[in-house]
This record gives C-alpha cells, sequence and structure tokens, in this order.
C-alpha cells in the first residue's frame, strides 16, 4: 500500500520482505533513501539498521510501532535519520522523505557556490555535505550533518530544540520528541573522540544547543 501511495506522488520504489534483503539492497548505491521496517523475517530492523550504517550514511526512516519509545530511541541512535510510528499516515512519510531528500540531496545542489563553514577545527562543506575536524572526515548520519551546518552557522548562540528540529528534520518539534537530543548526543560523541573527550556542542537546559570553543 506504501508503495503504491509512494508511485502517485512521483517515488520510484522497490519492496523487500525480509531484513537481510533490505541490507543488500540499501548497500547496493541504487536508492536515495531507505524506509525501515523493524518488524521483518531473517533480520529484524534494528540488526539491519546496524548493518546499513556500518558503510553507508544513506538516509534511513524507521517504522515503529506507536508508543514504543524504545524501538525509536535505539533507532536513533543506531543512526536513523527519522521515525514514523505505525500505522502510519501515508502523506507524513511522503512529508518525512521529501523532507530527508531535500536536505541531502536538493540542499547540496542548491548551495554549490556556498563556501565552506570553518568554527575551530570544524569545517563544513554544504555543497558536499561532508564536515571535517582538522582535516580528518567526519562520518555523520544526514541527520547529524544538518544539526552540524545549523550550529557552525548559529556559533555562540543558542538555537531552540524546535529550531533545530524544524531545520534538521524538516518537521515541527513536538512536547514528547526526543529525536533532536538522541542526534545531538550521537553527534557529540563522534566530535568529542576528536576533542579530548570534551565535544564542543553545550547543552542549554530548558531551551536547546548551542556551539562554541573556549
Amino acid at each position: 500500500m506504501l508503495a503504491e501511495y509512494l508511485a502517485t506522488e512521483g517515488f520510484e520504489t522497490d519492496t523487500l520482505h525480509d531484513g537481510e534483503a533490505g541490507v543488500k539492497a540499501a548497500l547496493s548505491g541504487d536508492y536515495a533513501a531507505v524506509v525501515l521496517d523493524i518488524m521483518m523475517p531473517r533480520l529484524n530492523g534494528i540488526d539491519a539498521l546496524r548493518r546499513i550504517r556500518q558503510s553507508s550514511r544513506i538516509p534511513v526512516i524507521m517504522l515503529t510501532a506507536k508508543g514504543d519509545d524504545i524501538d525509536r530511541i535505539v533507532g536513533l541512535e543506531l543512526g536513523a535519520d527519522d521515525y514514523v510510528p505505525k500505522p502510519c499516515s501515508p502523506r507524513e512519510l511522503v512529508a518525512r522523505l521529501r523532507a530527508i531528500l531535500r536536505r541531502s540531496g536538493d540542499a547540496a545542489r542548491q548551495s554549490r557556490t556556498t563556501e565552506p563553514a570553518a568554527l575551530g577545527p570544524i569545517r563544513v562543506y554544504p555543497e558536499q555535505r561532508r564536515a571535517e575536524w582538522e582535516g580528518t572526515p567526519l562520518e555523520l548520519t544526514s541527520a547529524e550533518f544538518n544539526l552540524l551546518e545549523m550550529l557552525v552557522a548559529g556559533a555562540g548562540r543558542v538555537l531552540t530544540k524546535a529550531a533545530l528540529c524544524e531545520g534538521a528534520l524538516g518537521r515541527p518539534h513536538t512536547r514528547y520528541d526526543r529525536s533532536v537530543d538522541v542526534h545531538m548526543s550521537n553527534l557529540r560523541q563522534k566530535l568529542a573522540a576528536f576533542a579530548d573527550g570534551q565535544a564542543p556542542i553545550h547543552t542549554v537546559r530548558g531551551v536547546g544547543y548551542k556551539m562554541a570553543f573556549e
């Protein structure tokens, strides 16, 4: 049903019915994004995502059971870019897909002339969708890159969770949505690996986040 609806919205889709086949297709290089269900035979969605993230940054949207916060958080921690609870609205899935593709593809094409943004040892290249720490590439998911780009552009200023959710994930922030927090935790850990254990992302309790180097 979802594949048929996506086709009417202009997407070309393939449907696979077990996790192992899904991982193989996701890593083939033939697709722009993955919609990954948690409940699949042979290999569940969590394990499939873990395998995908071992070698690919392809955007991934997880389909999770409504109210299942554990699967949702684990998926985000493993590198999922977003999630949609089941039973899901096809229109919502389309909106999430377009938001992710716009940021990972269209945004890059629209910013060919954008100069790299620099903050301390970090350099962000919007046109190439890549970032570096003192010349060493950072392995970031699409959502993590979007957050880092916003933090660098707003260096020293506090960015609210609402602004980060809208700008990086392409959707409004809701009261119990922890997506930004989990993505930010993943990003902080990756930066801390280069910064002697201290990432330059600071939490402003009750408001949001900011990036600053001492």
